[in-house]
C-alpha cells in the first residue's frame, strides 16, 4: 500500500493495519517529515484520543490528512503509533 499527495510518496508498506477499511501504516514506513502536527481533536469511542496531522509536501498541502492514535484502547492497540491516511490518498 501506498499514500501519495500528487506526485509525493508519503508512506509505502506491505504491513499495514486495517481498521474500520483505513489502512494504517507503521511509523517506519511514514516520511513523517511531511507531517506537521494539527490542534484537531478528535476521541473515537473505542480507540481513543486521535492526534491529527496536515500533510504539507512543500508543493501541496492537505490538512488533517493523516492521523494516529499514540494511546490508543485496548480494542485497537495493534494501531499504537500507526499513521493512517485520508482514502483520497490511499492505493495498492
Amino acid at each position: 500500500m501506498k499514500a501519495i499527495l500528487n506526485d509525493t510518496v508519503l508512506a509505502e508498506s506491505s504491513n499495514t493495519e486495517v481498521v474500520e477499511d483505513n489502512h494504517y501504516f507503521p511509523r517506519e514506513d511514514v516520511k513523517t517529515d511531511y507531517l506537521k502536527e494539527s490542534d484537531k481533536e478528535y476521541t473515537c469511542p473505542w480507540k481513543g484520543e486521535a492526534t491529527y496531522y496536515h500533510i504539507d509536501t512543500g508543493e501541496e498541502r492537505k490538512e488533517n490528512g493523516a492521523w494516529s492514535y499514540e494511546d490508543p484502547k485496548d480494542a485497537a492497540k495493534n494501531i499504537t503509533g500507526y499513521i493512517c491516511f485520508d482514502k483520497s490518498l490511499v492505493t495498492d
